[in-house]
């Protein structure tokens, strides 16, 4: 029954006739997913903004910090998921690689900022299923395994997943400690996007929130990125194999919620 609902395309209430799970669905206002997102390890790159162009969904724009257009890799962990508050068994811890650059959406006159990826990888194929599926994103998945350690100095966050018999390496060291990130900083631009938006067609975009409070973050102190961009994203990405981020970040994260898709046909 689970896997029937989150299938459903586009998700088109005005065709219930008021019973079933879905019913219920709406009228509780049931986040599609809650979980907790941790220790996400950000490597942000500068890059030009064509680029992007031929990725951005209908009705979107870039969305620049100081001028500049940013793409970042992403790893992060997952932990108590649910989707529709069911616990799926074997599916509430695991870990999350993306590739994913910035842009805004004005409505009403006001402008949302969110995220479009490139590509998210995840360990088990039903993760990939459900969001390639219900949001259509660009979802693959892989063996994937993540390390967190800590020493009296330091901690120590790696992700690592296996694409074409490869293993791929984003790893990140910082103090223990956490601080608040800055108003008005590349951190807070990087994190404080609450909406993300995936290409439908090519006139139709998806778009749904991601609630969470605000991030702290750790001060990073080093960073090993072993990663072959050409083979994960494409020719696109080959460049950034030879590219230094602007910036490394680590921040702990919190518990997010990921809300109901909403289809958007900008004219």
């Amino acid at each position: 029954m689970l896997l029937s609902l989150i299938s459903s395309d586009n998700w088109d209430y005005s065709r219930l006739n008021g019973h079933g799970l879905r019913y219920f669905y709406v009228n509780c206002c049931m986040s599609f997913l809650t979980a907790e997102w941790r220790k996400l390890a950000i490597a942000n790159y500068v890059v030009d903004q064509a680029l992007l162009y031929p990725y951005l969904p209908a009705g979107t724009e870039i969305d620049l910090f100081n001028g500049n257009c940013y793409v970042s890799l992403v790893g992060f962990l997952f932990k108590e998921t649910r989707l529709l508050g069911i616990r799926v068994p074997f599916h509430a811890n695991f870990e999350e690689v993306n590739l994913r650059f910035y842009v805004k959406y004005q409505e009403g006159g006001l402008w949302k900022r969110g995220v479009c990826f490139i590509k998210e990888i995840v360990p088990k194929f039903a993760l990939a299923f459900i969001a390639n599926t219900v949001y259509k994103e660009n979802y693959e998945s892989m063996p994937m395994k993540h390390r967190f350690s800590e020493t009296e100095q330091e901690l120590s966050v790696e992700y690592q997943w296996k694409y074409k018999n490869e293993w791929q390496l984003f790893g990140v060291n910082s103090a223990l400690t956490l601080s608040a990130i800055e108003e008005g900083s590349e951190a807070e631009f990087i994190t404080e996007h609450y909406w993300g938006y995936s290409r439908y067609t090519d006139t139709v975009t998806n778009e749904y929130e991601v609630r969470h409070p605000r991030w702290m973050e750790y001060k990073v102190n080093s960073f090993n990125i072993a990663v072959d961009f050409e083979l994960n994203y494409g020719k696109d990405f080959k460049f950034l194999n030879d590219k230094s981020p602007a910036s490394v970040m680590l921040t702990e994260g919190s518990e997010i919620t990921v809300e109901p898709k909403k289809t958007l046909r900008p004219v």
